[in-house]
């Protein structure tokens, strides 16, 4: 498997990491996937392929709806726990090791493709979409979800993506939602729905112990923050609650339907 540089940083930052993404991670929560999955019509026993599946857990939320699931993911480690899980819970999935950015599948493979908070680590976000409506059958979906900042808000965005490369440096970029909606619509995907909603962050320092953030950089997250432009103070709520910083994330919740 060939990598480019910023997918051999997130392959060993979440290789090393994985220990940290399974039981009790926030992600572990999937009522955003399930919202989601409301404006999407699939059969009743889909091919789904879950795109940087991390712990697994939109995967095997489709497992127990009865479909087909393909985990991938570029971390090994990530998948092994992934199955682990999966097999504890009496489901089963498929796993298969990759970059985003190049799918191996045959076109017209899958009914959903699915990413959930992964895509902000992805060196091309082109030619994961490109990727995408390729292995995506007629009238597949693609229900996609990260992190973003909305349009027309260019300091907070350049703030956040200090902040994020400086917490995890496999941190690439984060794509609003018109940027997220060209690229579909470029690749003849039509964008069904897109929303963004504010996600809490409960706690700073488990945000860096969950990436294993250097200490000279989480000094440097913090004196960022401690200087934060009213915009992305505002944006983002950052506040203290009971002597932790905590802020609200901005999530991006995709639909978009294969011509």
């Amino acid at each position: 498997m060939k990598l480019d540089e910023v997918q051999k940083a997130a392959q060993e930052q979440f290789a090393r990491q994985s220990h940290r993404y399974g039981q009790g991670h926030i992600l572990e929560q999937v009522e955003d996937v399930r919202s989601a999955l409301e404006s999407v019509n699939l059969p009743v026993k889909a091919k789904v392929l879950d795109v940087a599946t991390g712990g697994g857990h939109t995967g095997l939320l489709l497992a127990s709806l009865g479909h087909e699931v393909m985990l991938a993911d570029i971390a090994q480690p990530m998948l092994d726990r992934a199955a682990r899980t999966a097999l504890e819970r009496g489901f089963s999935v498929s796993t298969k090791q990759h970059a985003a950015e190049q799918l191996p599948y045959p076109e017209e493979e899958f009914d959903l493709v699915t990413c959930r908070v992964a895509a902000h680590h992805f060196s091309s976000p082109e030619n994961f979409i490109r990727e995408t409506a390729r292995v995506l059958k007629p009238k597949g979906y693609l229900l996609l979800i990260d992190g973003s900042v909305q349009d027309n808000a260019q300091e907070a965005e350049q703030w956040l993506h200090q902040v994020e490369k400086l917490r995890d440096p496999s941190h690439h970029r984060f794509l609003t939602p018109s940027a997220w909606s060209k690229l579909c619509e470029a690749n003849g995907l039509i964008v069904k729905k897109i929303t963004m909603t504010p996600f809490k962050q409960p706690d700073l320092n488990w945000y860096f112990e969950t990436a294993a953030t250097a200490p000279a950089n989480r000094a440097k997250v913090l004196e960022l923050i401690a200087n934060a432009p009213e915009s992305a103070r505002t944006l983002f709520g950052l506040a203290e609650e009971d002597g932790r910083i905590v802020w609200w994330w901005q999530r991006l919740s995709l639909v978009a339907q294969k011509n």
